[in-house]
């Protein structure tokens, strides 16, 4: 028993090291690593060898696709900023609104969540945050808002990639566990909008005048999202969801037009192109939105809704076996079907049509390296502790010392091993991989139903997801706080913390309407 909680050292020292002390987020995640080694070697007698390859397995999934999607995303806006596109592109969204709260939903919640279906791997959290912070918006409430928006599509994220493992490692029905799964979200795909306007607009009187853009903002994504999951499965829920809840909150945004906006929610843009010293561009939207444009339709052709061209780019992938522990699987790589290669591309096209230069183009990639010099050590040594506590048997202890723990109370605390599952691993599928089989056995050992703790694992996973270092990391690092980790940790910590006390009392009281559900 004191074995098993002996696992939550690493991250027990992480959230005291980010949010108490205020230790940068690399220096954190190093000493983590270190403290993960330490245990892993000698309480749960890892073999030397075993530990090194699977911190090594940590670096190369850190750095591919992760790190590569990021440093492609804030290449594409560190791109629009030299180019002067995203001048235009802040003018286009002010012809929208000039409201911040109204932009929060647009670009935080609706473009975000769309991000999230077709990408993820943080591009869902770097974009939105770098647009919003290029708008003039507090750099740490740009990273709060997007990481908040981010919790619930994480579940449907990558085309359906997290939910769609998890039916694997299960065994358990698709098109059932996607229902399932958005039924325990209804609250919170109703609820979220509501808190990132509030988080962005300084508490509830934020929500003055804009009540009903946000409930349409929320039910909108909600309802298509419950009717793809409940006859289609868990590919296309967040995609439709943040399509149709795009169009109808522009729908609501311009019928606002003209309406007064209190001053302390008006946007004041910061001018790029001004900071520079330059002058603000003649070009034309759709030239100036050309990247975006082009990443959407790159990451939709070559998604799995497009099977002849997903199934050929597959072929160009690589499957290796990195740690040499008995409980390591391989490690695929994709080599051109990855968000980071694909947002490279349509950047790098869109940047030609925008008539950036070459040399123009391989200096702006290298000052975004450099800017993301800590992000990538943070997200390299936290996969690393990912890999060393999934290997020698920690994080299998740490959830059976909660199943343990709470006996028929099991129900009440599984969104809470699922999120601390996210917040070492930073990933909602890496969290159904690690901790979907054992949802789904503890249920049957306590009489509930496996798809509803199944599902309980997505909500959890999507909560503990923002509050984990990689997705600070990625935010920061988008918003050019790179080594200020702990602001955006205090910033989001209470919200996700009463996020997670609300997940724990609807899986907990009611898990025995799973039947009526299915």
């Amino acid at each position: 028993m004191l074995q098993s909680a002996i696992t939550l050292l690493p991250i027990l020292w992480l959230i005291v090291a980010l949010a108490v002390l205020k230790i940068p987020g690399h220096l954190a995640c190093l000493v983590a690593l270190v403290i993960a080694a330490a245990l892993a070697l000698t309480l749960w007698h890892m073999p030397v060898i075993d530990c090194v390859t699977s911190a090594l397995e940590g670096f190369a999934s850190a750095l591919w696709p992760i790190i590569l999607v990021i440093i492609a995303a804030i290449f594409t806006y560190n791109l629009s900023l030299r180019t002067g596109a995203m001048e235009v592109i802040k003018s286009l969204l002010a012809s929208v609104s000039t409201d911040k709260r109204v932009i929060i939903l647009l670009i935080g919640w609706c473009f975000g969540g769309f991000l999230e279906g077709m990408a993820g791997f943080g591009t869902a959290v770097a974009i939105p945050a770098g647009i919003m912070y290029g708008m003039g918006m507090n750099p740490v409430t740009a990273c709060l808002v997007c990481m908040l928006a981010n919790a619930f599509p994480t579940a449907f994220g990558s085309v359906g990639i997290p939910t769609v493992t998890l039916t694997s490692v299960t065994g358990l029905e698709a098109i059932p566990l996607s229902y399932i799964t958005v039924i325990e979200m209804v609250p919170f795909m109703i609820l979220v909008p509501f808190l990132m306007v509030m988080a962005g607009g300084g508490g509830p009187k934020a929500l003055k005048g804009v009540v009903g853009i946000t409930l349409v903002s929320g039910l909108s994504f909600l309802i298509p999202e419950l009717l793809v999951a409940r006859f289609l499965g868990a590919e296309l829920p967040v995609i439709v969801g943040s399509v149709v809840s795009l169009l109808c909150t522009l729908a609501m945004a311009r019928q606002r037009n003209g309406k007064p906006v209190p001053a302390e929610y008006v946007l004041n843009a910061k001018s790029s192109t001004a900071s520079a010293g330059g002058k603000a561009p003649e070009m034309k939207p759709l030239i100036a939105v050309m990247p975006f444009i082009l990443i959407f339709v790159f990451l939709l052709l070559t998604s799995k809704l497009v099977p002849p061209v997903n199934s050929f780019l597959a072929v160009f992938s690589s499957t290796v076996k990195i740690s040499s522990s008995a409980n390591a699987g391989t490690v695929s790589f994709s080599w051109v079907n990855t968000p980071g290669i694909l947002i490279f591309i349509a950047t790098i096209i869109g940047g030609f049509i925008q008539k950036a230069s070459v040399s123009l183009m391989l200096e702006t990639l290298a000052a975004t390296v450099k800017q993301l010099v800590k992000t990538i050590i943070t997200i390299m040594s936290v996969l690393a502790v990912a890999k060393i506590m999934t290997y020698s048997g920690m994080i299998s202890d740490m959830a059976n010392l909660f199943v343990t723990l709470t006996g028929q109370f099991y129900s009440f605390v599984a969104p809470i091993i699922a999120a601390l599952g996210a917040f070492v691993t930073g990933s909602g599928t890496n969290t159904e991989v690690l901790l979907g089989r054992l949802q789904s056995e503890a249920a049957n050992a306590i009489g509930a139903s496996p798809y509803w703790l199944a599902a309980a694992n997505s909500v959890g996973a999507g909560i503990g997801k923002i509050l984990s270092p990689q997705c600070i990391a990625t935010a920061v690092a988008a918003v050019g706080l790179t080594g200020q980790d702990s602001k955006v940790l205090s910033a989001v910590l209470k919200w996700a913390l009463l996020m997670l006390v609300i997940a724990c009392l609807l899986v907990g009281l009611l898990q025995g309407t799973a039947d009526f559900w299915i």
